[in-house]
């Protein structure tokens, strides 16, 4: 067992803020204001290395610094190789940009047929709706469009959106994400949700957010209301590693499952930071004790500047392999790759199937013990079936 699985252990407090009221501390909009977003203020509560103030020199011109007072907590400000502070603190290695790797890396831009709406696949689209998030994952795939410090511009126009849905039947699964969906007004999030709820074809709204996760103070009685008024609404929640995993984490989540909203969970595998078995487990188990389901693993897409956070493939898939059968299946991700320039996610699985025949399969389980499953039934030594004698039924 992880050190820390016990809930007993699981992180709660205000930390290097234990002097601001309770009541602004429970504030997300206090979180919000005052976020950490410079060097300075970075300076003020950790010693950067060299490293760190080559990436935060440069965060400005590709992905802007934002980290809520509540998420910094988590940070273990004496050790750099910390892996919260590796996902939100930049490094050099985002400078520097390999001939493999591209600003709009799974390929969104080609398949937008209105600003901010992705339409890849047959029956659901992703609803771009807004372009800043409380606080910046390094790895981010919408580098390019998020924080805009690569004046990219965005600006939304949800009647757009809306009018698109409305017009083609066969989009029935709604996908809504950015930037971060949640750091929308109520106002708004009401308004958005009810006018997808009033398209006759559209089934399925879904959320993709981190706000849970950074900001779990957003997750206010009033917010669940509107995702009740509206639901059932999904969720998928972004939690990499298991000292991301909170007492105001698990708060948040059950006030969103106490809502009916269903959640899932993706995460990114990342180099040092989640890619051995003990990590991941945890972080998966720890996900099921707050009735999140994990739901994608993904190889850390090829985005500009991230060659220092992607694990090779195969380590993935040693991974899913370490995993499978050593935990409960509800707790095994699907590990994908969203294929790069637009081909939509494809699993990456351990070979399983060793051979398959006109007559059988043959398969390997996690011990790899090998086991054959027939696909013709075996007509020889066939035994005629005897006759079925009911018993009598005792009352």
């Amino acid at each position: 067992m992880y050190p820390q699985d016990n809930r007993e252990n699981w992180f709660k407090g205000q930390g290097h803020w234990e002097g601001v009221a309770e009541s602004d501390w429970k504030s997300w909009v206090w979180q919000l204001k005052n976020r950490i977003t410079t060097t300075e203020q970075l300076e003020e509560f950790i010693e950067l290395t060299p490293d760190e103030k080559a990436g935060c020199l440069f965060a400005n011109n590709k992905l802007a610094l934002a980290i809520t007072p509540y998420f910094f907590n988590l940070i273990d400000t004496e050790n750099p190789d910390c892996p919260i502070r590796k996902q939100v603190i930049p490094r050099k290695g985002e400078t520097t940009i390999s001939p493999d790797e591209l600003l709009d890396p799974v390929g969104e831009e080609n398949t937008m047929p209105v600003k901010g709406l992705v339409h890849r696949y047959p029956d659901r689209v992703l609803f771009l709706v807004t372009d800043r998030c409380a606080a910046y994952c390094r790895y981010c795939t919408r580098s390019r469009l998020v924080s805009n410090a690569q004046d990219y511009n965005f600006h939304p126009s949800y009647e757009e959106g809306l009018e698109y849905i409305r017009n083609h039947p066969e989009i029935r699964d709604v996908l809504l994400s950015g930037g971060d969906p949640l750091l929308l007004s109520d106002r708004k999030l009401d308004h958005l949700l009810g006018e997808l709820r009033k398209i006759p074809h559209v089934e399925f709204i879904r959320i993709g957010s981190r706000i849970p996760v950074f900001l779990p103070q957003r997750i206010t009685p009033q917010l669940c209301e509107i995702f009740k008024k509206h639901g059932p609404i999904w969720m998928s929640i972004h939690v990499n590693h298991p000292n991301e995993i909170t007492e105001e984490l698990y708060e948040a989540t059950e006030r969103l499952s106490f809502a009916g909203v269903p959640l899932g969970n993706q995460s990114v595998l990342l180099n040092g930071i989640n890619d051995d078995v003990d990590t991941m487990k945890s972080l998966l188990h720890r996900l099921l004790m707050m009735r999140v389901r994990p739901y994608y693993l993904y190889q850390c897409d090829l985005i500009t500047g991230s060659a220092h956070l992607r694990t090779p493939v195969e380590k993935g898939i040693e991974l899913i392999k370490a995993l499978r059968g050593h935990t409960t299946g509800y707790s095994l991700p699907q590990y994908v790759i969203d294929a790069p320039g637009g081909g939509g996610k494809i699993p990456i699985n351990p070979e399983y199937i060793q051979k398959i025949t006109e007559d059988e399969i043959v398969l390997r389980n996690f011990e790899g013990k090998e086991y054959r499953y027939p696909l013709k039934p075996n007509q020889q030594g066939l035994e005629p079936a005897r006759e079925f004698e009911p018993e009598a039924v005792l009352v």
